[in-house]
């Protein structure tokens, strides 16, 4: 299936879903709708980093800190992460911590997103049609190539606002 014809959840300003529409129309509209944002670490701490492909529909060729997209009609968060997981970078079977919900609202998009973390080190099995490439990086030099580099804005936000809420834990 073409990704502009996948079926997306809409949600109010509340983050209750009121309907569905073809991703194209969400896009096309800006309509509130609900996204997934999976950091994957791996056991020495670093963090994934992927480079869009110049196709996706949203910041195409742009880094983002995290796997994770839309949430499909009829799906959880924990699905919708546990499918974008597999779909994007080939992980399977892995532990999600769920981190928190936020709203996110730009000149391109609003979105409700549930943000999850995991930990692996296995191989990425990269969608060809999505990530261009992918690599672990320490999240200080994620930091210091998002000063000169294209970073999806709402990818930033989710990791400064982890990088918060685990620094209060500590």
């Amino acid at each position: 299936m073409n990704p502009a014809d996948e079926i997306v959840a809409i949600v109010d300003d509340q983050n209750r879903v009121v309907g569905s529409t073809p991703r194209r129309d969400m896009r096309q509209n800006r309509l509130p709708h609900r996204s997934t944002y999976i950091l994957i670490f791996n056991s020495c701490g670093d963090l994934c980093v992927q480079k869009r492909t110049a196709t996706k529909d949203v910041f195409p060729g742009y880094y983002d800190i995290a796997a994770g997209g839309v949430v499909l009609a009829g799906e959880t968060y924990d699905a919708s992460a546990r499918r974008e997981l597999a779909e994007e970078v080939g992980i399977h079977g892995v532990p999600l911590f769920h981190q928190f919900v936020f709203h996110y609202a730009d000149d391109y998009t609003q979105v409700w997103g549930s943000v999850f973390s995991c930990v692996y080190d296995g191989e990425l099995v990269l969608q060809k049609e999505e990530v261009e490439s992918a690599a672990f990086m320490p999240v200080t030099d994620v930091l210091s190539h998002a000063e000169h580099a294209l970073y999806t804005p709402d990818g930033l936000y989710v990791l400064r606002r982890y990088l918060d809420s685990t620094r209060k834990k500590v």
